[in-house]
């Protein structure tokens, strides 16, 4: 009798315990094979179509987003890595297209120095490079890469693109100091070509910003000097040798004194941008002594 009464008493207990989860699992069970065997009931069903089919839906959406995102993701690391090409591209190109740049106008520069130097092919001389120049934008004092131990001389005049540059002011061993005409404390002897009035060319860095030097003292009592009018190195300068071009004249004023003109002449050098220059090895007062001693040796 009391091993009855202890089974009957487990069993109240066993169910008090684990009634819900028993009832719970029973139901689930039971819609689990209602759906199975699709005996579901219609208020089941849409009480799963309002809560599952929403839910896909959302879910679908969701993974198509992140897609969409993640393809952006790609999309925009593709072309971050094209656009890094692309520069690259481009950098390299700009390189060479300042090489070949560079090139052309070095190659313009020695055409000019060639020519150059066929014009005064007369004149004994030597190319040199601008190492150094005083500050400022124009070359009107600067140094060369040629001294004494190349035959550089005080005095010996200096040619660039297509006329006079300057004059050779100082010589260490393997440099030279040029002061150019378009200095302030430049004075250049000069003449016109077709005339051969003579006339002073002075350097003037204010004027130089419109690239003319000022000339003045010039003898043009017949008024044959107009714009166009060719201005050398004058034959009675005592430190230029004669025949360097200058410049043309672009104006012409007549001074109050009625005797004489002053104006303005376009030059052809490019005194912002010098390089290379070509360096007259002999003076004027070679040539002076030249032709003295000839004059001497014919009165012998």
């Amino acid at each position: 009798m009391k091993k009855m009464f202890k089974k009957l008493h487990f069993r109240i207990h066993l169910k008090s315990r684990h009634l819900l989860v028993i009832m719970t699992f029973f139901c689930l069970s039971t819609i689990t094979a209602a759906f199975a065997s699709g005996v579901a009931t219609a208020p089941l069903s849409d009480a799963a179509g309002y809560i599952v089919v929403p839910f896909e839906n959302s879910v679908r959406k969701i993974s198509a987003w992140i897609y969409d995102v993640r393809s952006g993701f790609r999309e925009k690391r593709d072309l971050l890595a094209e656009n890094e090409e692309l520069k690259a591209e481009i950098d390299n190109l700009t390189r060479q297209n300042n090489l070949l740049i560079q090139d052309q106008m070095e190659l313009t520069r020695l055409k000019q120095l060639y020519e150059l130097d066929e014009e005064y092919s007369d004149y004994p001389k030597i190319a040199a490079s601008i190492i150094s120049r005083d500050p400022g934008n124009w070359y009107d004092t600067f140094m060369i890469n040629r001294g004494s131990r190349d035959g550089v001389r005080v005095d010996n005049n200096v040619i660039a693109g297509k006329g006079l540059v300057g004059i050779v002011t100082e010589t260490g061993p393997n440099w030279a100091t040029v002061r150019a005409i378009i200095d302030d404390s430049s004075s250049v002897s000069a003449m016109t070509v077709s005339t051969s009035d003579s006339c002073v060319v002075e350097g003037d860095l204010e004027l130089i910003d419109e690239g003319k030097l000022r000339f003045e003292q010039l003898y043009d009592a017949e008024g044959k000097v107009t714009a166009g009018e060719r201005i050398v190195t004058s034959n009675i300068s005592e430190k230029f040798v004669e025949g360097l071009f200058i410049g043309y004249v672009s104006e012409v004023h007549q001074d109050t004194n009625n005797l004489t003109k002053t104006g303005t002449i376009v030059t052809p050098v490019d005194f912002q941008h010098l390089k290379e220059v070509f360096v007259i090895t002999v003076n004027k007062q070679d040539y002076i002594e030249e032709d003295t001693g000839e004059e001497t040796s014919d009165e012998e």
